[in-house]
């Protein structure tokens, strides 16, 4: 009896433990990021929503409050961030600078998308690496009263980016994997589904997250001056075929790449990547028409962690929607 109490006792101060370690936090949000955001904050009681008045003057340059500033002393803060172009960028960096100066008791930046990552390298003398200029100017955010501040970032284009930050902040790097694994296991055809990289980068960057599938990779290989896609190993033959990516710009690799597993039997293809970028509403060429799917791709999945692509494809075959807002309020409590 004096065990089973004992044991009783140690799960009960376990359990207290565990629920004392959950902290309230207030998340403040950029005006694209208002859907997301509002979605994190339905997960857990836990998160509260707060505002600021995004205002211009006359010149253009940002007139911004943070409201109940004060009341945010000693509370867990933090900042959902969309990086959607340079032009937004300067106002949303001006209250991420000043968030942690209010006394909070730790701030966290959640930065979905990492716009830059694509741009990691030099391969000639004056090339400029402008990932490696947006970690410096993250790495400079003030620290709080609690310490170094927290950036949430989802499937950066390239891991290595995470040594571009400075020891001033915490990169805590997230995947958005674990939501296709999740939709995957829904199709009626899941038992023929098998993943397809479109290059060698993307086979590195997540074939571990999805080692349970069979898999297809393609390759590029230049012929002349163009680029064209070729299958390097696998058989997709009679298989659902879904291509993974961190990104989509123009979306012209995966339409290749596309094209090469259907070439090569393919039953139907797929898409998923983390970040539908889609510069100048490049989704287009990716919409059903006349609400055929026999062509192009039977689905394409991509995340909220680009809102204005969010909005631009709302209700538009074959995109689907797979939210970060369960993954965002876990990474809060961490």
């Amino acid at each position: 009896m004096e065990i089973s109490n004992s044991n009783s006792n140690s799960n009960s101060n376990s359990n207290s433990n565990s629920q004392h370690q959950k902290k309230q936090v207030l998340l403040f949000h950029c005006i694209e990021s208002e859907e997301l955001a509002r979605k994190v904050a339905a997960q857990s009681d836990l998160i509260n929503l707060q505002t600021i008045k995004w205002r211009s003057f006359d010149d253009g340059f940002p007139n911004l409050f943070i409201n109940n500033a004060q009341d945010i002393r000693g509370q867990h803060v933090a900042f959902l961030a969309s990086f959607s172009s340079p032009s937004v960028i300067f106002e949303q960096l001006s209250v991420i600078y000043a968030l942690p100066r209010l006394f909070v008791a730790s701030f966290t930046l959640v930065l979905p998308y990492f716009p830059t990552g694509s741009f990691e390298r030099m391969e000639e003398e004056g090339d400029v690496a402008t990932a490696f200029t947006m970690a410096r100017i993250l790495s400079n955010i003030p620290i709080s009263r609690g310490g170094p501040t927290s950036i949430v970032v989802y499937d950066i284009h390239a891991l290595q980016e995470r040594f571009y930050f400075g020891d001033n902040v915490l990169p805590l790097f997230e995947t958005g994997i674990p939501l296709l694994r999740q939709r995957l296991r829904q199709l009626p055809d899941f038992d023929k589904v098998i993943v397809a990289f479109p290059d060698d980068g993307a086979w590195k960057r997540f074939h571990k997250l999805l080692d349970n599938f069979p898999v297809v990779i393609c390759t590029k290989v230049r012929e002349g001056d163009k680029r064209i896609v070729r299958l390097k190993e696998g058989n997709p033959s009679g298989c659902h075929v879904v291509i993974v990516d961190d990104l989509v710009q123009s979306g012209g690799t995966l339409i290749e790449c596309q094209k090469v597993l259907s070439a090569h039997g393919a039953a139907k293809v797929s898409a998923y990547v983390t970040h539908g970028v889609f510069p100048k509403r490049s989704w287009e060429r990716f919409i059903h028409e006349n609400n055929d799917s026999n062509k192009g791709f039977a689905y394409f999945w991509i995340t909220d962690s680009c809102p204005l692509t969010v909005k631009a494809i709302a209700d538009k075959a074959p995109f689907e929607i797979l939210s970060l807002a369960g993954s965002l309020a876990e990474a809060l409590q961490i």
